[in-house]
């Protein structure tokens, strides 16, 4: 029985934020975990569909037709179901062979990252399902999902990257970002998913900065590359957080979460949700555990 496989990592976006959209710099983190697509031919004259978490338990599982992807729900969200039919319909659009001469396959999705966290279970599974069908992740992100495409970047990286739109087209630039303080860095799960599509949109409607502002963030995202204080480091998280809520027209999140951290905290992507970097020469687990946020992850153990 023929098998392939295909795997994407995770993502985290350190800086950049939204206006990664409007062709700032942004500094995109690669994570360890990610999520794998494994395709096993048969003949069942269908494709058998089966995604698990990183517990290894059936979050979705449908029956789709070969001739135009013809869906069949078994358990999950249909909402869920239709995401994926528009995936694979727009893969067969761009590659009018993908899947034409197959009888049947089975196929199962394996997330290492809890779906809720925010690291690219989207991204991850489109970038592969590209793979499988030999085309442009990018194409396919902005065919179905859209966005800026740095987690596709991301997903086919091993190592931090600069990432940038120039004319609307995605450049990905590898970087040695390994701060000497990495011990002091700790990411930190704000208990809920924040939906990227939904931020984006309420972007789009503020749409109230300069090109001054880009050229700033973008400047602040390269010295957090290089940056070997922490003190440094905390400065320039602390301004990127001052430009970011003053165009969203939101208070950073250690103002209104944690005025009383001792360190400087940062929101990371979509802000409201996912997660937050917690930069603090002390480990502050039980500090975040005491406001209720238990998962706390150490630099090492998250990011490639």
């Amino acid at each position: 029985m023929n098998m392939t496989r295909f795997y994407s990592h995770g993502k985290l976006l350190l800086s950049g934020e939204y206006l990664i959209l409007d062709g700032a710099v942004g500094l995109a983190l690669p994570t360890i975990p990610g999520q794998d697509l494994v395709v096993e031919e048969d003949d069942s004259g269908l494709i058998r569909w089966q995604s698990v978490d990183e517990k290894d338990r059936t979050w979705f599982a449908a029956d789709f037709g070969l001739e135009d992807f013809e869906l069949s729900m078994k358990t999950g969200e249909n909402e869920v179901g239709l995401l994926l039919q528009k995936i694979l319909r727009t893969a067969r659009r761009m590659n009018s062979r993908f899947l034409m001469a197959s009888e049947g396959c089975s196929v199962r999705t394996a997330l290492e990252f809890p779906r809720d966290w925010g690291l690219g279970s989207s991204s991850t599974l489109i970038n592969n399902i590209a793979k499988w069908a030999d085309r442009n992740p990018f194409k396919l992100l902005d065919l179905s999902f859209g966005g800026s495409g740095y987690d596709i970047a991301c997903a086919n990286s091993e190592k931090p990257l600069f990432f940038r739109l120039e004319e609307g087209q995605p450049k990905a630039l590898v970087v040695d970002f390994d701060p000497p303080f990495k011990d002091n860095l700790h990411f930190v799960h704000l208990n809920q998913k924040q939906s990227s599509r939904e931020s984006i949109a309420v972007y789009e409607e503020l749409q109230d900065f300069s090109d001054q502002t880009l050229d700033h963030i973008s400047a602040i995202g390269k010295e957090l590359a290089r940056c070997q204080v922490q003190s440094d480091f905390d400065m320039l998280l602390k301004e990127h957080e001052r430009i970011i809520g003053k165009v969203l027209r939101q208070q950073p999140v250690q103002d209104v979460l944690f005025p009383d951290f001792s360190g400087q905290v940062k929101s990371l992507g979509a802000w409201g949700g996912d997660f937050i970097l917690a930069s603090s020469a002390e480990n502050p687990r039980a500090y975040f555990k005491e406001k209720g946020f238990s998962t706390v992850i150490p630099f090492r153990e998250l990011i490639l």
